[in-house]
C-alpha cells in the first residue's frame, strides 16, 4: 500500500509540473488529484490497483464502444491471436472430466515431435498431479506455456497403456493459424475461410490461394462470416490481392492524427476470377474493410447478412505496468466515402444489444426491415450501383437466417458445453476403430452418418449432465444435431477445416455463394451497370 501511495505522490508531482509547463491537460491533473486523495484519506482500506483499473475502464467506456483497457494478462492473450504465435508445447486441449485432454498435437510442434497423441490425458506436470484438482484452462496455460528452449516434464495417461508415459518437452514457438479452411468445392470454385486478420494471415492466404489455383480454381468464395477483424494493414494487403491497378482500399481520418489513404500497389494473386465474399452480423472491422473495398469497386458480390458496423480505428498505447489502452484515434472510410461505423449515440448498452435488436426487429429474416436514410446511399466507383453506409456492409444478396431447426433443447446442448464434451469423449473412446474404418476424410464424409444408437448415447449423456430430454424439441433439431455430430467428429479426427466441408452444404449463405458462381447470370446481374 505504501509503495502505491508513493507512486501516486510522484505521479501527482509529475503531472503538476507538466501542467505548470502547459504541457498537460489540467483535467488530467484533476483526475490525479482525486486518485491521490482517495488513496490517502478514504475511510476504508481499498485496493488502489483495482480502483485505478476500474476508473480507466469506465473512462474509456464513456468515450466510445471500442476504446478499451487491457491488463497485462489480457494483452498477452490478444497478442497470441494477432501475432500468430506463442511459446509453449504445441497442443490443442480441453479440460474434460477435470483432466487435461489433448485434442490434437500441432503438426511439427514440440509435443508431436516427442510422440504425444490426440486423446492423451496429462495427469502430472513436473511431477505434480493436475488431474482431479479442479484445474482450469488458465491454469493449464500457465503450466504449459513458457519461453522457447525451456523444458517441461509431463506424465501422460494413454488408452491401452497400464502405466503412465513420461515425456520431457522442450518448448518452442507455436503458430496460431488464422485460416480455418481452404478446399475445392468443385472443379473450378475454391473456398477460403479466414477467422481473423493476424500477422500470419497473408502467408496463410497466399499459400491457400496458390494451392487452390494449382487444383484448377477459377472462381473463389472468401468466407469472412464470424471474422471479427484484426490488423488494418493485413486487411489492406489481403484486399490488394483482389484488386487490380492503383485503387484506394480504405482511408482513415481523425482530428488529432494525419489522414491516410491505403491503395492497392502490387499484382495480386486473385485479381481476375469471379469473387463472392460471405459476411454476417459478426463480420467486423478488417472484414468490413475488405468487403467494402470489393463492393465499392464492383470487384465481387457480397452475400449474407449486414455486417457488424465497426468503422473506428484504435491505436495502442502501452502503460508502465505492461498493460495497454486501445484508444480510438480515427474513423475509416471505404473508397466511396462510406463510414461503416454504426451509431453509438444511445449509449453502450444499446450498442451492445444491436445484434439482438436486429433479430427482434426481423432484420435477420427479412431485408425489407432494414432502412437506410438517403444520406447513407452511395454509388459504386465502377458500375454506379447503390450501396449503403452508416451501419455495416449491406450485402448484394441478402440471405435470411434459417432458425427452423433451433430449439431450446438444442441451444442448451451447445451453450452448456454438453455437445462438445460428448463428442470429445466419444471420439476418444472410439478413435482407433474409426480411423481403421475411415482411412481419410473424403471416405468419412461420403460414408459416415450418425446412427440412432449414437444419438441415443448423446441424449443419455445430456441427461447425466442434468439436461432433461424434450422429444418435441429433439424432433425439431435432430437433423441439425446429427450434422453437427458428424462435423465435430470430422474436426476431432481429421482437422478443423474438415468441419466446414461437412457443414457448409447446409449453410444457405454458402449455397447462395456457390449458386452465384455456378450461374454467371446471377453474378452479372448484381454487377450490372445502373444508369
Amino acid at each position: 500500500m505504501g509503495r502505491v501511495k508513493l507512486f501516486f505522490g510522484l505521479y501527482l508531482a509529475i503531472l503538476t509540473t507538466l501542467a505548470m509547463q502547459a504541457q498537460w491537460n489540467p483535467e488530467a491533473l484533476k483526475l490525479a488529484q482525486v486518485m491521490d486523495k482517495v488513496s490517502r484519506y478514504y475511510v476504508d482500506s481499498i485496493n488502489d490497483t483495482e480502483v485505478v483499473e476500474r476508473t480507466i475502464v469506465q473512462m474509456l467506456h464513456e468515450l466510445d464502444p471500442h476504446s478499451s483497457y487491457l491488463s497485462k494478462e489480457e494483452l498477452e492473450q490478444l497478442n497470441e491471436q494477432l501475432e500468430g504465435e506463442f511459446e509453449g508445447i504445441g497442443v490443442s486441449f480441453n479440460v474434460l472430466e477435470d483432466t487435461i485432454y489433448i485434442i490434437r498435437a500441432i503438426s511439427g510442434g514440440p509435443s508431436e515431435r516427442v510422440g504425444i497423441h490426440a486423446g492423451d490425458r496429462i495427469v502430472k506436470v513436473e511431477g505434480e498431479t493436475v488431474a482431479g484438482t479442479g484445474i482450469t484452462t488458465r491454469d493449464v496455460q500457465r503450466l504449459l506455456k513458457g519461453p522457447k528452449g525451456t523444458r517441461v516434464d509431463v506424465s501422460i495417461l494413454r488408452r491401452g497403456e497400464e502405466e503412465l508415459l513420461d515425456f520431457s518437452i522442450t518448448r518452442d514457438k507455436i503458430p496460431v493459424f488464422s485460416l480455418d479452411a481452404s478446399y475445392m468445392i468443385n472443379n473450378k470454385i475454391g473456398y477460403v475461410k479466414l477467422a481473423r486478420f493476424s500477422h500470419t494471415s497473408i502467408d496463410e492466404f497466399e499459400k491457400a490461394v496458390k494451392s487452390l489455383k494449382q487444383q484448377g480454381m477459377e472462381d473463389m468464395i472468401l468466407d469472412l462470416s464470424g471474422n471479427g477483424g484484426g490488423w488494418l494493414p493485413v486487411a489492406v494487403e489481403l484486399t490488394d490481392h483482389l484488386l487490380s491497378g492503383n485503387k484506394e482500399i480504405v482511408r482513415t481520418e481523425g482530428t488529432k492524427v494525419p489522414a491516410r489513404i491505403y491503395k492497392s500497389r502490387k499484382s495480386g494473386l486473385f485479381e481476375d476470377g469471379n469473387l463472392v465474399i460471405m459476411i454476417d452480423g459478426n463480420s467486423a472491422s478488417a472484414s468490413e474493410i475488405v468487403s467494402g473495398a470489393v463492393q465499392d469497386w464492383d470487384r465481387g458480390v457480397i452475400v449474407g447478412r449486414r455486417s457488424f458496423g465497426k468503422g473506428l480505428v484504435q491505436q495502442p498505447f502501452y502503460l508502465s505496468d505492461g498493460s495497454m489502452i486501445r484508444l480510438t484515434v480515427a474513423r475509416y472510410y471505404t473508397p466511396t466515402g462510406r463510414l461503416i461505423q454504426k451509431s453509438y449515440e444511445n449509449g453502450y448498452e444499446e450498442y451492445a444489444f444491436d445484434l439482438i435488436n436486429r433479430y427482434n426487429n426481423g432484420e435477420l429474416t427479412s431485408s425489407d426491415s432494414i432502412e437506410f436514410p438517403e444520406s447513407q446511399r452511395f454509388k459504386t466507383l465502377g458500375l454506379n450501383r447503390t450501396v449503403y453506409g452508416g451501419g455495416g456492409i449491406m450485402p448484394d444478396y441478402f440471405v435470411p437466417m434459417d432458425t427452423s431447426s433451433y430449439s431450446n433443447y438444442y441451444r442448451q446442448l451447445i451453450n452448456m458445453g454438453i455437445f462438445n464434451r460428448f463428442v470429445l469423449q466419444y471420439v476418444d473412446d472410439h478413435r482407433n476403430e474409426f480411423l481403421r474404418e475411415y482411412s481419410d476424410f473424403n471416405y468419412f464424409n461420403a460414408n459416415f452418418e450418425p446412427s440412432l444408437e449414437q444419438l441415443a448415447e448423446l441424449i443419455a449423456f445430456a441427461g447425466e449432465e442434468k439436461l432433461e430430454f424434450n422429444e418435441k424439441e429433439w424432433n425439431i433439431s435432430k437433423d441439425h444435431i446429427a450434422l453437427l455430430f458428424k462435423g465435430y467428429m470430422a474436426r476431432d479426427l481429421f482437422g478443423t477445416g474438415n468441419f466446414y466441408e461437412v457443414f457448409n452444404p447446409t449453410n444457405e449463405v454458402f449455397n447462395k455463394a456457390v449458386e452465384i458462381l455456378d450461374n454467371p447470370l446471377l453474378h452479372q446481374r448484381k454487377l450490372a451497370k445502373v444508369e
